[in-house]
């Protein structure tokens, strides 16, 4: 590992535990314990477990902490209530994504911005740039924060059963919500908010207290068929239901609008927000746009692979910005950014696969949507 890598406080577990990594963002993390497909599999039919502590966690906390961070966010952070979370945008002045953020209110004015972990300096920077004119602090606590995931149809009946972990406000507790949890004398924020499509919870903690978390959900689990499980599933998982994924999906050259998110920002709060400006104009004529693409076989267009309109055209009029073979599915499915005249669902596109051009279908995203009780 080089001097620059960067490890997990579960480190040691997941070595322990059989792991293989890869780099992401500068960290050393998981990308399979098992198979791709047997974790995958596990999130969509009991639960599984991540680790996901390389996300960045920034608090901003003032009496004008929800003021500034409306002007920071292109939502309306300041409705939210507390214990409530959002998913929200980071913009820069032309109106591109620096990044996407779920913020959590916490306290009356205390809110918790959870970060991409390749974006952390760039949307720490941006909330501190941004909220100099209020009267609040921006605090990057990410080496201070733990993040544990639990997804999976099993996963509330598997944290039940945690022994020592005491959630007095879990009975009720809905998607996208979050209460205050102890875990055997640790204070834990314990959220219903998940990026599987499947329901589950996420827990922030100390890094010292994190392994025998870990470890405690793990046993717990293992009789409901809980696996531990690493990016490869996460980024299946996360294809499957439509959720986008920054630097694939979500870019600085992207407008909300053409990747699904037109309904994020806030037009007309007072003060304004940074980049509303460009995205009133929206993007220009003709900017391409995020569909669903699916296709027959096994053959399956991935990240960076070219979109043609027809098999004798020259020209690229898009390209896959994320792709898999759907282990739930069983065909390929992808997300690419096309030419909006080919963006009508039922339209037939060529997904050019290593030099042969295999049909897809535009189809309404997401792919895979849980089966809700």
């Amino acid at each position: 590992m080089s001097d620059g890598e960067r490890r997990s406080p579960l480190d040691a577990v997941h070595r322990a535990g059989g792991a293989s990594f890869t780099d992401f963002a500068g960290w050393q993390m998981p990308v399979r314990y098992s198979s791709d497909l047997a974790e995958h599999h596990a999130v969509r039919e009991a639960a599984g477990l991540f680790d996901l502590s390389h996300m960045a966690e920034i608090v901003v906390l003032g009496p004008e902490a929800p003021a500034a961070l409306d002007h920071a966010l292109a939502g309306r952070l300041s409705a939210i209530e507390e214990g409530q979370a959002k998913y929200s945008l980071l913009l820069a002045e032309d109106g591109g994504i620096i990044d996407d953020l779920v913020v959590y209110r916490t306290g009356n004015d205390r809110f918790l911005v959870v970060a991409n972990a390749g974006n952390r300096l760039a949307a720490a920077d941006a909330l501190r740039e941004r909220a100099s004119g209020f009267d609040c602090v921006v605090e990057d606590e990410s080496d201070d924060v733990a993040l544990i995931a639990l997804q999976g149809p099993r996963a509330e009946e598997i944290l039940r059963n945690v022994d020592g972990f005491d959630i007095p406000e879990l009975d009720g507790l809905r998607y996208y919500r979050a209460v205050t949890g102890d875990f055997r004398g640790h204070e834990v924020l314990v959220a219903r908010t998940g990026y599987t499509g499947e329901d589950g919870f996420e827990f922030f903690l100390s890094p010292d207290a994190a392994p025998t978390l870990w470890e405690a959900i793990a046993e717990t689990g293992a009789g409901a068929g809980l696996v531990p499980c690493g990016l490869a599933a996460r980024d299946t998982l996360r294809l499957e239901a439509g959720m986008p994924l920054y630097g694939h999906e979500l870019t600085r050259d992207t407008l909300p609008q053409q990747v699904g998110l037109g309904r994020v920002p806030v037009l007309g709060k007072p003060g304004g927000f940074v980049g509303e400006d460009a995205v009133a104009a929206g993007p220009g004529e003709g900017a391409p746009v995020l569909v669903g693409l699916a296709a027959d076989g096994k053959r399956a267009g991935r990240a960076g692979y070219e979109v043609f309109a027809s098999d004798d055209a020259d020209t690229a009029a898009g390209v896959i910005t994320s792709g898999a073979l759907s282990p739930t599915l069983g065909h390929p499915v992808a997300m690419a950014l096309i030419d909006p005249a080919l963006a009508a669902v039922g339209t037939t596109v060529l997904v050019d696969v290593r030099g042969t051009r295999i049909p897809a279908t535009v189809v309404t995203l997401p792919f895979y949507s849980r089966k809700k009780s």
